[in-house]
């Protein structure tokens, strides 16, 4: 498919010219927090659905994005989502909602997927966020400042994620 080798060179290049300032700052500062995470399950979703509450509990001001692909529910259609539909044949990946979203200056940007997603990497590699943090993969180094190795469930990444960044002083 065209639009996925298009979007592939569009992200390798976003990498590269991408120079906002990366920093992770202590947890109890940040303020601004943004989750971005690939449609899969309603467990997934409920998941999701509680880490979101914890960073409110925590007074964060959480956006979230997902990535709905095919012939998959979108359950309660309670967050902002993106389609395949958005991704145009050169590969660009320009709909009104990830353009906010990437250009949000997030304290930390949390990547709850467990398997690479294509058009994810590309708004990663674009995005404005400080502190970008995702599951530990030596290829995908270069989208994140802190990586955490966890293989097991959503939830346990989750909950990982969770907890190494709040730990951050």
């Amino acid at each position: 498919m065209f639009r996925l080798n298009f979007l592939k060179m569009r992200t390798d290049s976003a990498l590269k010219k991408n120079k906002s300032p990366r920093v992770s700052k202590p947890y109890k500062q940040a303020k601004q927090m943004g989750i971005i995470f690939s449609v899969e399950d309603k467990q997934k979703h409920l998941d999701i659905k509680e880490f979101i509450h914890q960073l409110e509990q925590d007074g964060k001001l959480v956006q979230v994005l997902e990535y709905l692909p095919p012939k998959k529910e979108n359950y309660e259609f309670k967050f902002d989502f993106f389609t395949m539909k958005d991704v145009t044949f050169w590969g660009n990946l320009d709909s009104p909602l990830t353009v906010k979203f990437i250009e949000t200056s997030f304290d930390y940007l949390y990547y709850l997927d467990k398997e690479p997603n294509p058009l994810i990497l590309n708004l990663l590699a674009r995005s404005k966020a400080q502190c970008r943090v995702g599951r530990y993969s030596e290829p995908l180094s270069p989208f994140f400042e802190l990586m955490i190795e966890q293989n097991g469930t959503n939830k346990g990444l989750i909950e990982t994620m969770y907890n190494y960044t709040r730990q951050l002083r």
